[in-house]
């Protein structure tokens, strides 16, 4: 195309599909504006007007009305400048679309109430401000007077969503649901409960270095005896259940009694809550990391180990 020639109105409308009368009242707003006239007065149109003009269409289908328009169009951009403006503009109509389509599918796959739908649509439209806002109302409340010390500081980085500026409808709808769990009080008090007792075991241990996690230890014991199908209840669990008891009673100083394994299974049930699960899944498919391992099949066969030794 000859970036010289000049377009009338009529011919601005068959290259842009806009209408004659649309691209007048553009005109007269002064959207964009005439680089000519022709000798009977009629207006003229350089090539840079199609792109202002495709430009002005995008930013109406997104909402802005038309004094925010002026302001873009005034600026005065070249033909690349507004190139790239619109695919900016574009992004952030995939990404409203996105928004849009992970909503609906979550409304249609959990059959949610018309308050949960308008909760979902409140929680998905969240600013980043107010994303990271909600999170750190969340932290504050499970983590407040514990995150100082450097094992939990590492712990709380670990149970952060990072929703990513471009989410697949996926991150969308786990944020929304890791949104709502998170608001929920009593999964809160679940939470913190679970990490008193965690920072309780630290400071009862003789040592000042981090000790692992109970859940692992565990896990490391009793996995095997799961994966080679030994009954919890039979004497074959024995060895195996002493050593995971030997290493919370080292953990706590104290000895181990049946005192000790009625706390431990206490603590194993608490950490086999399925709501810490789902939230940990969540935060996996938010941040893009490697689904977790369950632990529940190992919880639950240690539990069932302590509570049948543990009978009086």
């Amino acid at each position: 195309m000859d970036g010289d020639t000049l377009y009338s109105i009529g011919e601005l409308a068959r290259r842009t599909g806009l209408t004659v009368k649309t691209i007048r009242f553009y005109s007269d707003r002064g959207i964009v504006a005439p680089t000519d006239r022709s000798p009977a007065g009629y207006r003229l149109y350089s090539i840079d007007v199609v792109a202002r003009l495709d430009l002005v269409r995008t930013l109406r289908e997104l909402g802005l009305d038309l004094p925010t328009i002026r302001k873009v169009v005034d600026r005065e951009l070249s033909l690349p400048e507004v190139a790239a403006a619109h695919a900016e503009a574009l992004a952030v109509q995939i990404r409203v679309l996105r928004l849009r389509r992970a909503m609906l599918t979550a409304v249609a796959e959990r059959g949610s109430t018309p308050e949960e739908t308008e909760l979902m649509h409140r929680l998905a439209q969240l600013s980043e401000d107010e994303r990271r806002r909600l999170i750190g109302d969340f932290l504050d409340a499970v983590f407040g007077g514990l995150a100082a010390a450097p094992a939990f500081a590492g712990v709380m980085r670990s149970m952060t969503p990072e929703l990513p500026d471009n989410p697949e409808a996926e991150q969308v709808q786990a944020w929304v649901e890791w949104a709502e769990m998170s608001l929920d009080p009593d999964f809160r008090a679940v939470v913190r409960r679970m990490l008193e007792n965690q920072a309780a075991e630290q400071a009862r241990s003789d040592t000042m270095s981090p000790r692992r996690d109970i859940a692992a230890a565990v896990r490391d014991q009793a996995g095997p005896a799961l994966t080679a199908g030994i009954d919890p209840a039979s004497p074959q669990a024995d060895p195996i259940v002493a050593v995971f008891t030997a290493h919370y009673a080292h953990l706590l100083g104290r000895p181990d009694d049946v005192e000790l394994r009625r706390m431990l299974a206490t603590r194993l049930e608490s950490v086999n809550d399925p709501r810490r699960e789902r939230y940990l899944q969540l935060l996996a498919v938010v941040n893009g990391w490697p689904a977790p391992e369950s632990l529940a099949p190992v919880l639950d066969w240690s539990v069932q180990a302590l509570r049948v030794r543990t009978q009086q």
